[in-house]
């Protein structure tokens, strides 16, 4: 009897185990490194941070260079990016380029102290169908990142982009093209809804319409008019943040949903 009941409630708890719901974690990204003393705050919501190899969109510095100690201290996992081209800069023999920006993002990762086998994300700021020009460089680029021991995943649009009488979602079409190339998928999708918009819970990152994806970015700041215009749960500044960080410091945050508290798992 009692070796029925041992195994009976063995057999009870992995029942239980199998039927719970999948955990998803929170975490967060913004082209600004934080700040050490805000870490502490900002950990007790978020399980993971963004974190830039090269300059991010729009700026001159990295201010993230040298910070994953002290992040990784904090108890952080990561989401390792490295900042794409542009169409217009892919004029000339973009595989070459992304074959050197590959080795760079790589090299960049080894300086930062993140081990072989980490994740790093290629961000991707254009959205809808990807041009030759624009599908050489990604692939030499996630070729380069995987030939130097690394992983390659893409940060890019899951949103529906109008192409004729139809619609393209980016992530689909990298998906499609791909070549059975292992990439790893970080979609932004702040529409609401899916979006849940300035929301500190952690919905399934196949919520966001695509089904392949590992990371769901849901919200961004400051919102934006043309994709966010129905969701109401951003501050006045249409900005969102953290719980415990005052909106005068001008501390906002984009949004992003996991399947686990380390995307890149580059701890």
């Amino acid at each position: 009897m009692k070796l029925r009941f041992l195994f009976g409630s063995t057999f009870l708890l992995a029942l239980m185990v199998s039927q719970s719901p999948a955990q998803n974690f929170l975490g967060f990204d913004r082209n600004n490194y934080p700040g050490d003393a805000n870490l502490k705050v900002l950990h007790q919501t978020f399980s993971y941070s963004g974190y830039w190899l090269n300059n991010p969109p729009g700026e001159k510095t990295n201010t993230w260079t040298g910070k994953r100690p002290a992040l990784e201290s904090a108890g952080f996992g990561f989401m390792v990016l490295f900042n794409g081209r542009l169409y217009k800069e892919l004029k000339h023999n973009p595989a070459a380029l992304g074959q050197s920006d590959g080795q760079a993002a790589a090299l960049a990762a080894g300086r930062e102290g993140f081990p072989k086998r980490t994740i790093v994300f290629l961000d991707i700021e254009e959205g809808g169908r990807m041009m030759a020009e624009q599908q050489a460089y990604i692939y030499a680029w996630v070729d380069a990142v995987t030939g130097a021991g690394f992983r390659a995943g893409v940060y890019c649009s899951g949103i529906p982009a109008r192409e004729g009488k139809t619609t393209i979602v980016t992530a689909d079409d990298i998906h499609a093209t791909a070549g059975g190339r292992d990439i790893t998928y970080w979609v932004t999708n702040d529409v609401c809804p899916p979006s849940p918009g300035c929301a500190f819970s952690a919905p399934l990152p196949s919520q966001s319409g695509v089904g392949f994806a590992d990371i769901w970015q849901f919200a961004q700041s400051p919102r934006r008019a043309d994709f966010a215009a129905m969701c109401r749960n951003y501050n006045r500044d249409r900005n969102c943040y953290p719980p415990g960080i005052d909106p005068g410091s001008s501390l906002h945050v984009d949004l992003n949903t996991a399947k686990t508290a380390d995307p890149s798992q580059g701890r």
